[in-house]
């Protein structure tokens, strides 16, 4: 006789199923509850009772019924993406990028401040201020209707929201930069290294959605690394994985100096046949392609994706790029370009607050505090 499940183990297995519901609704225009059953698994009453429960707490509504057959029409349920609202914010050497975003990942405000990368960490965190409350007032939000955040910073980030180290961004080694965005929107605050968000941004909406093991290489005014292994973002026991860039001998610390202070203006030159930018783009891709190749040896990838400021050139990196490859590798992955340019950071930024929605909902804590929003 099979054992009976304790009230903690059918408590579970209700969140797990109203997880199951939701991820079935979200990217629906609208379902049916046989359509629900039929997609999760569930049973029809299953089905009934989590959408019920669903509707009651505001994550789902009612989506008018379908007509045509015979007997009453079938009602059609939808998932409330706008129930509630995420921010991500990306802190870079040259601006502040702060997004509010629906329950769908939908960006709905943007607000950008500019800040140069001389800039101190008092200077910076106020800019940080401005981009976030310009991006609350132009939705028309307070930081508490906020559920959660997620924040992109160059720099090694520890498990609790903290730079411990930064050696792009003066006096920023240090800062806490949870604790700071709480201030501001005191639901939780997750805080990543720039080049991991990068990479779960382009797993989730760039063009690494079908690809299980990718390393995605940050390239411009400084190199950096995000992996993904079977389909999660791999961080390493000390949240310090991909941070190759740290061997001296493999060139990122120093590869963008090969470009001169105007990047752009070489790519130009470059794409014009010029023979100095292209020599000096070849010294710039070689740097990139070793320490690329030691990560590719090591994890027999997928997909190498590109991004970061210099993947708008991307029509004079990737056939010299995939050559040096090529040299060094067994075999050689896939190579693209992000689709998704300066925006990767932040789209994995609303990533991340988007998955500690979905966590608590998971582990029956609920993000809605009284009244779901309406749009």
């Amino acid at each position: 006789m099979a054992a009976e499940m304790s009230g903690g183990d059918l408590s579970r297995l209700r969140q797990l199923n109203a997880l199951a519901v939701i991820r079935v609704l979200k990217g629906q225009p609208s379902l049916t509850l046989t359509e629900v059953a039929k997609r999760t698994g569930l049973s029809r009453a299953s089905t009934e009772d989590v959408v019920r429960e669903l509707l009651r707490k505001g994550w789902v509504a009612e989506a008018g019924a379908t007509a045509g057959g015979v007997g009453r029409p079938a009602r059609r349920y939808r998932f409330r993406a706008d129930a509630g609202r995420v921010l991500g914010v990306d802190i870079g050497g040259h601006k502040i990028r702060a997004v509010v975003a629906d329950l769908d990942g939908n960006v709905q405000h943007t607000a950008r401040v500019p800040v140069t990368p001389e800039m101190g960490r008092l200077e910076r965190l106020e800019a940080v201020d401005r981009a976030v409350e310009e991006a609350l007032e132009s939705a028309g939000l307070a930081g508490a209707d906020v559920w959660a955040s997620g924040v992109g910073t160059t720099g090694l980030v520890d498990g609790g929201g903290k730079v411990m180290l930064s050696e792009a961004l003066p006096e920023w080694t240090g800062v806490d930069l949870a604790a700071h965005v709480r201030r501001l929107a005191p639901a939780p605050v997750l805080v990543e290294n720039d080049s991991k968000l990068a990479a779960l941004a382009e797993c989730w909406r760039g063009v690494a959605r079908y690809a299980k093991d990718m390393v995605f290489l940050l390239a411009g005014l400084r190199t950096g690394a995000g992996l993904v292994i079977d389909g999660k973002l791999h961080r390493g026991f000390g949240n310090a994985s991909g941070e190759i860039g740290a061997l001296p001998v493999l060139g990122w610390i120093r590869a963008q100096e090969h470009l001169g202070g105007e990047a752009g203006d070489v790519f130009a030159a470059a794409r014009e046949g010029e023979k100095a930018a292209l020599a000096a783009v070849r010294k710039y891709v070689k740097d990139l392609a070793l320490g690329a190749s030691a990560l590719v040896l090591t994890l027999d990838p997928q997909m190498v994706v590109v991004g970061g400021g210099f993947s708008r050139s991307a029509d004079v990196l990737i056939e010299p790029l995939k050559r040096e490859l090529d040299r060094w590798c067994i075999r050689t992955p896939e190579v693209r370009m992000s689709a998704l340019g300066d925006e990767a950071v932040v789209l994995g930024a609303v990533r991340l607050a988007l998955d500690d929605v979905e966590d608590r909902l998971l582990d029956g804590r609920s993000p809605l505090v009284g009244h779901p929003q309406t749009s």
